[in-house]
């Protein structure tokens, strides 16, 4: 399902389709930050316009070496190794949405039962496209990948108008 937000800017609308949402995923799942304090996005997701051609297929946050790294939301563990030298957890969630985490070094296992914000491993250096440490997070639905910042609840974003209005 894909869900269009308005923004009201003035006295202008502006529509904003996300690409994936919380309706994505099981009803009433629930998600959040994989790095806490709220970290910076450094990069965002860039899905190509094809399936082979380059994009960003996750987001990079900005955060520490050793920085622990939590799931985003309930769920199990599928993977949590090396992938091409990196370290990488993945997390399938209800509903058919799994989560990636990169360069982790994992403190859990394959099978194992995660919950929204239970620590899955530690943050460590060396994801390439950023100078400093940085989780590389996705998330894909079968082989779609999805824009991971549209999983966050957020407050209402209210902007009110600056001078009368028409």
């Amino acid at each position: 399902m894909r869900r269009v937000i308005v923004f009201v800017l003035g006295w202008v609308l502006l529509p904003v389709l996300l690409a994936a949402t919380e309706a994505d995923a099981a009803p009433g799942a629930v998600f959040g930050w994989p790095l806490q304090p709220r970290p910076p996005v450094l990069r965002r997701f860039e899905k190509p316009p094809q399936d082979w051609l380059p994009g960003h297929r996750g987001v990079d946050l900005g955060g520490s070496a050793g920085q622990d790294v939590l799931a985003a939301g309930d769920g199990v563990i599928v993977f949590a190794g090396e992938v091409g030298g990196k370290p990488v957890v993945s997390v399938d969630h209800p509903g058919g949405l799994r989560t990636t985490y990169e360069p982790v070094r994992a403190s859990v296992t394959k099978g194992h039962r995660v919950s929204r914000g239970s620590v899955l491993g530690t943050l460590e250096a060396g994801h390439a496209g950023c100078d400093g440490p940085c989780l590389h997070w996705g998330v894909r639905r079968e082989r779609e990948y999805l824009d991971p910042l549209a999983l966050i609840h957020s407050a209402p974003l209210r902007l009110k108008p600056i001078g009368p209005g028409p």
